[in-house]
């Protein structure tokens, strides 16, 4: 892709504000698609496959009690895929019986819906390897939210390993300021009152030392140092935006929720061309504390970044 036109389909994650602090900032989805097929897919769907086969344990975890929510997440996807990529994505159902035809891949599947016995592994990992986003089902019983199941292969920095299991507020205990603000309460409650059929959407930021997606806390020691190599040399080739498009779908018969979490990339030095987009994060860089950067990763090489943009703005 031309970077122009990677610079306009990029999914920019700040609004008019340039103070950035956490919040709860989804807002409706609409059109409610809870998928997107870009110029990556075969890149990033090979790279997914590749992971799941070598680390299947830290890339795919369900609990028993999930598979109804997965043959719903499985319907929602193929449904969409068929509908929004038609040119790429062929769906026939003939009351249980379906046959999925991935024509980007040239694959297909025929199955008998609700049938486990019929596919080759569980129905979110099924379909979770014909996407590029990453799926997470969260659980909704006993007045919390669980997650019970999910196929993780482009990790921000967690675990679905360690994380399976634990409720919303202790996944989210380590965000800094989430707890003594109450935020975590208050964005629990609203994914308790998401409702079927009105799905949302928000976008989740950060800077990335390098373009790689998989960074899971298991491989940080493979990632991590290149915090360490940012320079006023290579800032701008080597540091991306990253950003997350997460989308929430309340699953109508299990009670589900789905997220879907479609990761972006995009390196400084194309992100600069656009004068606005430059001009902002600049002042949300230069404002944003220190505990949202350490948080983030961001402190190492935050003070190269931000005298990389100043240089750029001198030069508008």
């Amino acid at each position: 892709m031309a970077s122009t036109e990677k610079i306009s389909a990029f999914p920019y994650p700040f609004v008019e504000n340039n103070v950035y602090r956490y919040s709860n900032n989804a807002i409706p989805l609409n059109p409610p698609i809870a998928i997107e097929v870009t110029d990556s897919y075969i890149e990033e769907l090979n790279l997914k496959r590749g992971l799941l086969k070598m680390h299947p344990k830290r890339c795919f975890h369900s609990e028993p009690h999930t598979m109804d929510a997965q043959w719903e997440a499985l319907d929602l996807i193929l449904n969409q895929l068929a509908e929004y990529y038609p040119e790429k994505f062929k769906l026939v159902t003939n009351g249980g019986h379906w046959i999925f035809n991935n024509l980007h891949k040239g694959e297909k599947q025929s199955f008998t819906f609700g049938d486990p016995t019929t596919l080759d592994r569980e129905p979110l990992d099924f379909v979770g390897r014909h996407v590029q986003e990453d799926l997470i089902l969260m659980m909704q019983r006993d007045g919390d939210l669980f997650l019970d199941a999910g196929q993780l292969c482009f990790p921000a920095n967690w675990s679905l390993y360690f994380d399976a299991g634990m409720s919303f507020k202790e996944i989210h205990t380590p965000i800094p300021g989430f707890q003594s603000a109450s935020l975590d309460e208050r964005i629990l409650q609203f994914l308790m009152r998401i409702e079927a059929g009105s799905p949302w959407w928000r976008k989740n930021w950060s800077l990335m030392a390098g373009n790689r997606l998989d960074t899971s806390l298991e491989t940080f020691a493979e990632w991590g140092q290149a915090r360490k190599k940012v320079t006023k040399e290579n800032v701008g080739e080597l540091v991306h935006l990253r950003v997350e498009v997460q989308k929430l779908f309340r699953l109508p018969k299990s009670n589900g929720i789905l997220f879907t979490i479609h990761t972006h990339m995009l390196p400084l030095e194309q992100f600069i061309k656009h004068t606005p987009w430059l001009e902002q994060f600049s002042s949300i860089l230069q404002e944003l504390p220190d505990f949202i950067a350490d948080y983030k990763g961001i402190s190492l090489y935050r003070e190269v970044v931000l005298e990389y943009l100043e240089k750029e703005l001198e030069k508008r």
